[in-house]
């Protein structure tokens, strides 16, 4: 994973333990496992199309009729 070893991991483990402590750990890591599912499912999602009408265009009660 990323070139790292198990030396390495398990530093980066204890370093993370020390910033953020035993008892908010869990926490951090929930919030981190939502923000990965939140990722993934923007990725599986169609991107939304903004259909929001354009000021140039004129408005149809504006239009003057041909006398």
């Amino acid at each position: 994973m990323f070139g790292l070893g198990i030396g390495e991991l398990l530093v980066v483990l204890v370093i993370i333990l020390v910033v953020f402590g035993a008892g908010r750990l869990p926490e951090v890591m929930g919030s981190m496992g939502k923000g990965v599912q939140a990722f993934k499912k923007g990725l599986r999602e169609p991107p939304e199309i903004d259909v929001t009408p354009s000021d140039d265009a004129p408005d149809a009660d504006t239009k003057s009729k041909p006398s």
